[in-house]
Formats: C-alpha cells, structure tokens, sequence
C-alpha cells in the first residue's frame, strides 16, 4: 500500500509518449496484471502495443497526443454500471502499478479513433474508453502543461465538501479522503461522496449512468482503499468499505 500511495502521489496523466513499443519486461508486467485482472473479475481488457493507429488523426486527437504507440483498452457494455465502475477501479490499479515501473498513462474517454482500433467486438461490445501507455520524456512538454492548465481551472474539492457525515472523523478515513482529492475525473469534477456513520464507509454518486460517472466512482474507492491503508469495498453505488483490520478482515 505505501508504494501505491507514493504511485499516487507522484502520478501525472501524461500525453507526449516516446514513439516505440514497451520493454519485454514492462509489457509481460502490465499483461500479468492485466490477465490477473480478467480472469478475477470477468473483465475484458486488451493491451495493444505497436499500434498507435488510433492516435493519429488530428481531427481524432484534437493534437493533444503524440508518439502514442501503446494503450489499453476496455472493451464492455457502457451501459452496466457495475462493470464500468470495476474498470474504473482496476484501471487505476494498473495505472498506479505502471507508474511505479516508471511508465507515463493517461485515461482517454473520446479522443481516440475506436475503429482504427485491431480489436473486433461483437454487437453488444464496445471500447468504453483506453489508457495509453508508455515511455515519456522527464519533463511535462509545453503542451502538456497548457492542457494540464486547462483541465485543471475547476479546484479541487474539500474533505468536507466530498464527505456526508456528523460524526468526529478518524485519522485514517482522513488519510483516505486526502488521497481520493488526487483521484483523477472527468474535467476534476470529483462527484463521489464518502458517508461515514457509526465506523462504517460507503461511497455513491448521484447518477450512475451520467457518463463517467460510474468510471469516477471506482477510481475514487481504489485512491480511498489506498489511502485509509488497505481494506475491501464492495463495488455498486453505495457500496460500503470494510478496512483492514477489522470487521470480516480482521
């Protein structure tokens, strides 16, 4: 937990990538945990590696990626919320583990080319969204910066603002509130809210099925799971956490 902590202390979504496919050995460590992922919990994530197909037309990409030769795409049913709030969760899982390889990700909701994508999907199947993946450069580019400016203009959210309770809060819900204020969503709008009554934590959103909301409300449990120092959620709106330690887990 402390290594994912740092992972999300030092993650930045990064879109100028080297051009070139992944090392053997970070492309065998990303498809482990990406097969380990699928087989646990009936998922369907696919990494393409060589192909930036899907990256390149301007009008696609509005320029804000390059050298994109990686990504990982989640193929599903955007319409079950359950499934899209579990990408969610086990994306930024995979996200803050390539992190700590040293590899540059970014979440792409639509600005992608879904069909110059190597991928065949049946009627009921789509690419809900990717994570490119790769090599980067040090540095932040200039334009990077700009969009990181841009996408940043809303502030992040306060504890009090992100938490329904009336209760005196304990250090470690504290702890994990503070790491889901670095939790990335859509346009920072951070819609998910922590209830804390009587030791117990569950997290909802207003509407699952406004887009991306389900995808947030997964991101944002891992970042708490991380932060409030190890436990298990159960995954729906509303779930409730069981921490490490206690209850069930103890």
């Amino acid at each position: 937990m402390d290594n994912l902590l740092t992972a999300i202390d030092v993650r930045r979504s990064r879109r100028n990538y080297v051009p070139k496919p992944l090392g053997t050995s970070d492309g065998e460590a990303i498809q482990s945990l990406i097969s380990k992922f699928n087989d646990e919990q009936n998922l369907n994530m696919q990494l393409i590696t060589g192909n930036g197909d899907a990256f390149e037309g301007f009008r696609r990409t509005y320029g804000f990626f390059s050298g994109v030769q990686n990504y990982v795409a989640f193929v599903g049913n955007a319409k079950d919320v359950l499934e899209m709030e579990k990408y969610g969760y086990f994306g930024e899982l995979l996200i803050l583990e390539a992190t700590l390889l040293g590899l540059g990700t970014c979440w792409v909701g639509g600005t992608f080319d879904r069909k110059s994508t190597p991928i065949e999907l049946s009627d009921e199947e789509s690419i809900t969204c990717v994570i490119t993946i790769g090599n980067v450069p040090s540095d932040l580019s200039t334009r990077e910066k700009f969009i990181k400016k841009i996408t940043h203009r809303r502030r992040s959210k306060t504890i009090e603002e992100m938490t329904v309770s009336d209760e005196e809060l304990p250090e470690w819900f504290l702890s994990g509130m503070r790491a889901v204020q670095k939790a990335p969503s859509a346009v920072n709008r951070q819609p998910v809210k922590f209830t804390y009554r009587d030791e117990a934590v569950t997290a909802a959103v207003d509407n699952t099925s406004q887009e991306g909301f389900a995808f947030d409300l997964g991101i944002a449990k891992l970042h708490f799971e991380i932060g409030a120092g190890g436990g298990v959620w159960e995954f729906g709106n509303g779930g409730a956490f069981i921490r490490k330690g206690s209850g069930s887990l103890g």
